[in-house]
């Protein structure tokens, strides 16, 4: 069933979801749909391409998301990401911060559905990748059902089949981008509704879930679940996915299984020219809820510890950790 491609993943976070990121995570799931940050089309256009784009094989299934509202321009990128090797190209329409509005892009665009229906035509013949678009369920303080409703019938008049939706209005002035995510309401009644109106296309929710628990109770409504900062910080539950989700093998039963993949990666990165530290912020929840998990924070933030760049830092860091 198609909706099981997007049953549950881990949302695209920016300064967080990077390949480093990505990798750990990718080591806790088999079966979870990641995203990368949001990376615009000037920066691909115009910027290090394969800075933004190279990613680890074992990554898949990967999602790149862009933003950016030049039908054009969003073609060029979205056959960049698909000959890269990326899964899906995902349009951000949910991004509230100002700095992104002032590029023309972001939950701006829900104000123009006629625009992103474009935007998402012109990427879907140009690629043969799913096209889809996460957004919010209304903009300031429209809180009407129609515009979200209306926002998607017009959108997926341009192929767009699965829609990732932030159950939370985006106030586009006076908020910043933290408390975006906090203050306006969670409506997750709005998403369901969307579903039992667009029985046909894949809809996925997003914000506030904090469990796997909670998002099973949300797949009786829609199609899948989305989950950001709560696996960030307590990266252990994506150990559960797998299980609880799809009804598989875990990948890992014990967070000690993770140290010596992590080592290899690190070491690999570190002789690519890279620092440990890309990989050791990524990391530091891991142990979270276990005795000696302040160490294992503590060690792999230490500046002296970390200005050596030994990958074995993450090895020394978790024998600590198991001794208590």
């Amino acid at each position: 069933m198609k909706s099981n491609f997007w049953r549950f993943s881990v949302a695209p976070m920016l300064d967080w979801s990077d390949r480093h990121c990505r990798f750990f995570h990718r080591l806790l799931t088999r079966r979870a749909r990641l995203y990368t940050e949001m990376i615009t089309t000037g920066a691909l256009l115009h910027g290090d391409r394969a800075r933004h784009l190279d990613f680890n094989v074992q990554e898949h299934p990967v999602a790149l998301q862009l933003g950016g509202s030049e039908p054009g321009e969003l073609a060029l990128c979205a056959r960049l990401g698909e000959q890269w090797g990326y899964d899906e190209i995902n349009l951000n329409c949910g991004c509230p911060s100002e700095r992104v509005q002032r590029g023309a892009f972001g939950a701006c665009l829900m104000a123009e559905p006629l625009l992103v229906r474009d935007c998402v035509r012109a990427m879907r013949d140009a690629v043969s990748v799913p096209v889809t678009v996460k957004h919010r369920i209304g903009i300031d303080k429209v809180e009407s059902y129609d515009f979200v409703r209306d926002f998607i019938g017009t959108v997926a008049q341009g192929g767009a089949q699965v829609f990732i939706v932030h159950a939370r209005n985006a106030w586009l002035k006076g908020l910043s981008p933290k408390l975006n995510r906090e203050v306006p309401p969670l409506r997750y009644e709005i998403v369901a509704r969307l579903k039992q109106d667009f029985p046909e296309l894949t809809i996925v929710i997003n914000g506030g879930l904090t469990t796997l628990e909670a998002s099973s109770a949300q797949l009786e409504a829609v199609d899948g679940v989305m989950l950001g900062r709560e696996p960030y910080h307590h990266p252990w539950l994506l150990a559960a996915v797998d299980p609880l989700l799809f009804g598989e093998a875990p990948t890992v039963t014990d967070r000690f299984q993770l140290i010596e993949p992590l080592v290899e990666y690190g070491a690999r990165h570190v002789r690519d020219g890279g620092r440990v530290r890309d990989l050791a912020r990524h990391v530091l929840g891991l142990f979270n809820g276990l005795p000696g998990a302040r160490r294992w924070r503590q060690r792999l933030s230490d500046p002296l510890e970390l200005s050596r760049n030994d990958p074995m830092l993450i090895a020394s860091a978790a024998k600590q950790v198991s001794a208590g």
